[in-house]
């Protein structure tokens, strides 16, 4: 008995001793050492961690920001065009329609030449806090295999496009039915590389804004305070219409200004919706948001409307429509439903004395209140996000060590940042023009309507 017990406590002791011995068998021989249980997990993990961090394409996502660009595209032709053709008068009609398709045209060309490139590549040194580079001029690079994030970049790319195209067009309304064709193609090719291009790089194309922390989801900043200001500059600098104050200057058909306000309703779930890049929760989110401060805005607008004139009009709500557009886009990402309605109901009562109070006190001739909606309705979405982003008003959060105030002090310079830019270089571009081409068709075109003496066509026969 005593020999057996013996006998297997030497096995156990060569049973432990055994693996030792054999790795210090192979240590500093060259021969491959003898796998261990616990070490050949983890280096079996390494290449297929390689794998996860290269981006895969994500055919759900990419589906649906196809579907998000054409809805932006729907937003300018023919949304932008019916919304603005309805309010000018009837001899005017056609002009617009022409001015908003022609500037979706050319900016879609320079896009693809050199703007998407200087926009959202890295710029060469400090530069880049302002603007990127040519890397990808004429669209150098990109291939369908290309992409950005988990979707092609061409997709991305026309996606951005959209939002360039759409701003410019939103300036036309500011000096409608008094500027000459040759005029505005300028103006917009060149406003287009010195001021939509620099604040999309600043804000979304790793610029100076987007360091500093400023939020703007799908273009407060970018595009309508852009948009907003460079149209305020415009009606100033090309001074009122004929008659504007003496002679009626009613919208000759509000219901297509109804049709375009429902299309830009409709194809905002893109321009807003499709800046998440991705279909998932956040989207979800920002279709909720966008809804929810859209309606709020047109019941805010309204009331005040009727309160203050007796009567709610349909110019009024459609109006209302788009200051809650404008004033969520910033937003739309970074708030709950309650705050998205706040905002939307903010932004009804806000533009409506912009457009009203504000432009009669300062006695500028906005022809369209791009600066009264979009403007003041862009600074007040993009200043309200710093607030309604707090958890405890429901919204996603502040990053880390960030307060509200900080926050807000983060909007303000970006707002700041866009008037001072996008003011300074417009009125520029604009004294350039005139200084060249002359900005204004003379009186008697104007008085005869711009469709005939720009393009002579008519909206109406």
């Amino acid at each position: 008995m005593k020999r057996l017990i013996a006998l297997f406590a030497l096995c156990a002791c060569l049973g432990v001793a055994a693996p030792s011995l054999a790795q210090q068998s192979t240590e500093g021989s060259g021969a491959p050492a003898i796998a261990q249980p616990e070490t050949a997990p983890a280096a079996a993990p390494a290449p297929a961690a390689a794998e996860e961090k290269k981006p895969t394409l994500d055919s759900g996502s990419t589906a649906w920001m196809i579907t998000a660009t054409v809805l932006v595209i729907m937003m300018t032709i023919p949304g932008l065009a019916l919304f603005y053709g309805g309010l000018v008068r009837a001899k005017n009609a056609l002009s617009i329609l022409m001015q908003v398709f022609i500037t979706f045209s050319l900016v879609s060309v320079l896009w693809a030449l050199f703007a998407y490139s200087l926009a959202f590549t890295q710029g060469a040194g400090v530069l880049n806090k302002v603007i990127g580079g040519f890397s990808k001029a004429f669209m150098t690079g990109i291939s369908p295999e290309t992409l950005s994030g988990v979707i092609p970049e061409y997709v991305f790319a026309t996606f951005q496009m959209t939002f360039a195209a759409i701003t410019p067009a939103l300036i036309v309304g500011a000096f409608a039915e008094r500027i000459k064709f040759s005029a505005v193609l300028w103006f917009m090719g060149l406003w287009l590389f010195f001021c939509y291009v620099p604040i999309a790089h600043m804000v979304w194309g790793g610029g100076w804004l987007a360091d500093l922390g400023a939020k703007d989801f799908a273009g407060g900043t970018v595009v309508h305070v852009n948009a907003g200001v460079a149209g305020l500059v415009g009606a100033l600098v090309l001074g009122k219409r004929v008659g504007y104050g003496r002679e009626p200057m009613p919208p000759h058909n509000l219901g297509l200004t109804m049709v375009g306000a429902s299309l830009l309703w409709v194809g905002w779930f893109g321009f807003n919706v499709g800046s998440e890049l991705a279909a998932d929760g956040i989207a979800g989110m920002v279709l909720a948001n966008t809804q929810f401060a859209t309606a709020a805005a047109v019941l805010g607008w309204m009331f005040v409307e009727w309160m203050s004139k007796g009567k709610p009009s349909m110019l009024g709500a459609a109006s209302g429509a788009i200051a809650g557009l404008v004033a969520i886009t910033p937003a739309c990402g970074f708030v709950g439903p309650m705050g998205a309605l706040v905002i939307g109901a903010l932004a009804g009562i806000i533009c409506y004395w912009a457009v009203t109070s504000l432009k009669h006190a300062l006695g500028y001739d906005d022809s369209l209140d791009v600066f009264g909606v979009h403007g003041v309705g862009g600074m007040l979405g993009a200043v309200l996000t710093g607030v309604f982003m707090s958890t405890g008003l429901g919204g996603v959060g502040y990053a880390e060590g960030v307060t509200m105030g900080g926050q807000v002090l983060k909007q303000v310079i970006a707002i700041l940042t866009t008037i001072v830019w996008t003011g300074v270089l417009s009125f520029v571009l604009y004294k350039v023009i005139d200084a060249t081409l002359g900005l204004r068709v003379t009186e008697e075109e104007e008085r005869e309507g711009l469709d005939v003496t720009s393009h002579g066509e008519k909206a109406y026969n």
